[in-house]
């Protein structure tokens, strides 16, 4: 019996030293900068880059699995101590992107269809009738696109006016909030364009004028007026060519329903100008 726990006692020594030794060996270091790229991350694991989370797109893009602008919510800084801890040549003065709610039928401006009583969710009040807005391409205002489980960086909240809120400062452009709208009204789209068209109703300008008071009703007065054609109706909606539009602010001007705008604090602009 001595002699047995001896040699059992023994061989769990080899065998312990053996793996001990192994594990130096043969073990797969991770590369330090792991996680400083990691830690130099926004940190929202929203999973916009395609991966699991800020972790797993750190050690992609150490292991060269990917590119560093595939995180679409890294700010420059980001960007910048990131390529620095890789020693890497980037560019970061690409056009920022940030979310854009395409709507302005609030509770004021967009006419019912009827009384939607149910579960405050715009896909559950898509399901009923195909929504309560007379207007189909609306926004249905439930705040779906609301929320930590939807946007981890708390930069979209439901006005008073029963339409979401982008808070600019905060967004990241992920685009979680894109997909959450099921009816499409929200779009990334670069920050501090010129004008925007907030409608995406395709309507003719007779309902189009009835379901909401801030719908593009198609008059064409944008692509009379523009002094630069940068203007196009296509399937009854305005659409601008960016490549073309000068800033001239004639159009939001003369937009009888306001669906065209511009940019904070564009209107004091041109007055000044």
């Amino acid at each position: 019996m001595v002699e047995a726990i001896l040699t059992l006692m023994t061989l769990g020594l080899l065998f312990g030293a053996g793996l001990a030794f192994a594990s130096r060996v043969l073990a797969v270091k991770r590369d330090e900068r792991i996680e400083a790229v990691e830690a130099a991350l926004p940190g929202g694991n929203c999973g916009a880059c395609g991966k699991a989370g800020c972790g797993m797109f750190a050690e992609a893009l150490v292991e060269g699995r990917t590119q560093i602008f595939s995180c679409p919510v890294a700010d420059p800084e980001n960007l910048e101590r990131i390529a620095e801890i890789l020693d890497l040549d980037i560019d970061t003065d690409s056009d920022r992107k940030v979310a854009v709610v395409r709507c302005q039928g609030d509770d004021e401006a967009a006419k019912d269809r009827f009384r939607y009583i149910g579960i405050k969710d715009c896909n559950a009040a898509q399901m009923v009738a195909g929504g309560h807005k007379a207007c189909e391409y609306g926004c249905l205002g439930q705040g779906t696109c609301v929320g930590d489980d939807v946007c981890p960086f708390d930069a979209i909240y439901m006005g008073p006016n029963g339409l979401p809120v982008i808070i600019e400062e905060k967004c990241t452009g992920c685009g979680n909030c894109v997909e959450a709208c099921p009816r499409n009204i929200i779009a990334l789209m670069p920050q501090g364009l010129p004008v925007y068209v907030l409608c995406v109703s395709h309507d003719g300008p007779k309902y189009a004028r009835k379901a909401c008071d801030k719908a593009c009703i198609a008059c064409g007065m944008c692509v009379r007026k523009c002094p630069n054609e940068a203007f196009v109706l296509e399937d009854k909606l305005a659409v601008v060519d960016y490549d073309k539009c000068q800033a001239a602010g004639v159009c939001i001007d003369v937009c009888p329903t306001g669906a065209l705008v511009g940019p904070a604090g564009s209107e004091e602009k041109r007055k000044e100008a």
